[in-house]
């Protein structure tokens, strides 16, 4: 088995500085959610810890999680790339091309059996007449990688659910990685693409510990998508008061109201967008006004049309109404008015009576 250099040792020789290593150890620590106290225990990893194999194979899918990987700020692409992993293979990525790509792909089987990742992009069609690679079927390849592999890696939707590829009919009879392989470990990052540095903060948790993050029961790293995109959005203030938009031009959509009337599935959607949001942290959907479409949830594509409200929420006990949420706030505030309405009044006619006895 050929000897990766650590992950400092890659840094060092790329140019970094010391001080460039330590923010960047910093920047990972953040990413995974680690304390600032922490920041020594991915900087001792880095250090000590051999650069991860990485074979990245994309099946039918639109290269958007490709897309998205390269947009990572923190950690940085290059950092990732150059420093942190050691990119075997990758359609989009890889220097070489044709037999000599295919060749590389096939060599990480005899060098780095049991120690690579296998990222997949794209679903996979169950019949063979759909998709095929350099004359092999897209299925007998996935199955041929993923046998030698550590774990895999299931970026967006189409491989973590199927994706639009398996919207019906399901023409190509579209289907994620875990409906082929059932012993191999397979860590889902869905979404429609997925948040860049979710991206790469699962590779960085893999190098850090040394094993794969901590899941959810459908296979999902907690550190990612133990939240609702609802429970931390910034407009849920207004949910809770009951001002909805009604409609894309009317005065609520200029005021920044909750979006839920207008199809936002937000309350169905786990998912960090609220939380790390875009483009370095730029925005993300809802906070741009375009209500979220649940893309990192199972059969989205299915689920109805994007803008429009969803009488129901699957998952919950209750049924939300937008048109009675605020009511018991509102009820409340009234209360109050007319509590604090007759306390005035006793407290004047105390004040009079006092008035009349001196």
């Amino acid at each position: 088995m050929k000897r990766q250099k650590t992950v400092y040792e890659a840094a060092i020789d790329h140019g970094f500085s010391r001080r460039d290593f330590l923010k960047m150890c910093t920047a990972l620590a953040a990413t995974l959610g680690l304390e600032f106290t922490q920041s020594d225990q991915v900087v001792k990893a880095m250090e000590t810890k051999t650069r991860v194999p990485v074979v990245w194979m994309q099946f039918q899918d639109c290269t958007g999680c490709s897309e998205s990987f390269i947009r990572s700020s923190q950690p940085k692409t290059e950092s990732v790339l150059l420093d942190m992993i050691s990119l075997e293979y990758s359609e989009v990525l890889s220097a070489p091309s044709g037999h000599q790509a295919e060749a590389s792909m096939k060599q990480v089987l005899k060098d780095y059996k049991g120690e690579y990742v296998l990222a997949v992009e794209g679903s996979i069609p169950d019949d063979d007449a759909f998709l095929t690679v350099a004359g092999q079927s897209a299925k007998e390849t996935f199955l041929e990688m993923a046998a030698g592999a550590k774990a895999i890696i299931a970026y967006g939707s189409c491989s973590s659910w199927g994706g639009i590829a398996a919207a019906h009919p399901n023409p190509t009879g579209a289907k994620p990685v875990t409906s082929f392989v059932k012993d191999t470990p397979i860590i889902l990052v869905p979404g429609c693409p997925p948040i860049s540095e979710v991206m790469t903060g699962v590779i960085a948790h893999i190098i850090t510990f040394g094993k794969l993050p901590e899941l959810d029961h459908f296979g999902r790293p907690k550190a990612f998508y133990r939240h609702r995109i609802h429970d931390k959005c910034n407009r849920r203030a207004y949910f809770d008061a009951g001002l909805f938009v009604e409609s894309f031009d009317d005065e609520g959509a200029k005021q920044g109201y909750c979006l839920y009337k207008v199809g936002c599935k937000g309350p169905t959607t786990y998912n960090s967008c609220a939380e790390m949001r875009w483009n370095g942290g730029v925005s993300y959907p809802i906070q741009s006004g375009n209500p979220c479409v649940g893309c990192s949830e199972k059969d989205f594509w299915d689920n109805g049309p994007f803008y429009t409200r969803r009488a129901k929420i699957p998952g919950t006990q209750t049924t939300i109404n937008p048109d009675e949420v605020g009511l018991a706030s509102i009820g409340l505030t009234t209360a109050g008015i007319a509590v604090h309405a007759a306390g005035t009044v006793i407290k004047k006619k105390r004040d009079d009576k006092r008035g009349e006895e001196e």
